[in-house]
């Protein structure tokens, strides 16, 4: 297998998010997420390529353009609180899609983020 940078993974989700430079405030409130890249392109505006880093795993994004559309994602996470995380996930913007509720396989529920990502959110 190929060497890749430390704070990578072998698999990593790329988004493509109308207002991208909100994403990463939004992950942080939510999920304790921290930036770890952030280039723009010439404008100086437009973000080309940006990274963040959850528990030990590698999301990258970038914003959408005419030339490349929104391409958001689907997530599965695992959390010390679901119930938790559900609440700073609708106070920083997103949608509920299914409350909290204990599972045949723990403590879930599922957001829509403000850019478009859902997020099935879990605990044990």
């Amino acid at each position: 297998m190929k060497k890749f940078p430390e704070s990578h993974n072998s698999l990593m989700p790329y988004l493509i998010l109308e207002n991208a430079g909100a994403f990463a405030d939004f992950t942080a409130k939510v999920f304790g997420a921290n930036q770890q890249y952030l280039g723009f392109r010439e404008d100086g505006n437009t973000i080309m390529h940006a990274e963040i880093r959850m528990d030990n795993q590698t999301i990258m994004y970038c914003q959408s353009t005419p030339e490349y559309p929104a391409q958001p994602a689907g997530f599965f996470v695992y959390v010390e609180k679901a119930d938790e995380a559900y609440e700073k996930a609708i106070a920083a913007g997103a949608a509920s899609i299914m409350p909290p509720a204990d599972q045949s396989y723990g403590r879930s529920c599922g957001v829509l983020d403000p850019f478009g990502n859902t997020w099935w959110i879990t605990s044990i």
